[in-house]
């Protein structure tokens, strides 16, 4: 019965301390960029792009597919930026747990 009060109690600490890691995603934030910097993307720590900003000397009416892919390179790089962010404050709460890695996120 020991054993089970152990795991129950573990249990809740991952769960606190993935509540208190999420906190920290989403307060973080991670930056991508294409281009040389011409194209710029802020995402929050779980991926969420939150800004976008475009050198105006990049945005040439007659090529609008070089402006695209940089914005998907820019947010790419973000994105990967973040998923590196939160595996690795995914291993700083599962310390001592024992548990398998790499892990799929909730998120």
């Amino acid at each position: 019965m020991t054993d089970i009060l152990k795991i129950m109690q573990q249990a809740q600490q991952m769960q606190s301390r993935i509540e208190e890691m999420q906190g920290v995603l989403q307060r973080t934030t991670v930056s991508g960029s294409a281009g040389g910097g011409m194209v710029t993307v802020e995402a929050d720590g779980k991926g969420t792009v939150r800004k976008v900003k475009i050198d105006p000397s990049v945005v040439n009416p007659s090529d609008i597919e070089m402006l695209e892919d940089l914005v998907v390179v820019a947010i790419g790089e973000a994105q990967r930026k973040a998923t590196e962010l939160a595996q690795a404050e995914m291993q700083k709460v599962s310390v001592g747990m024992n548990l398998p890695f790499p892990m799929k996120l909730p998120f």
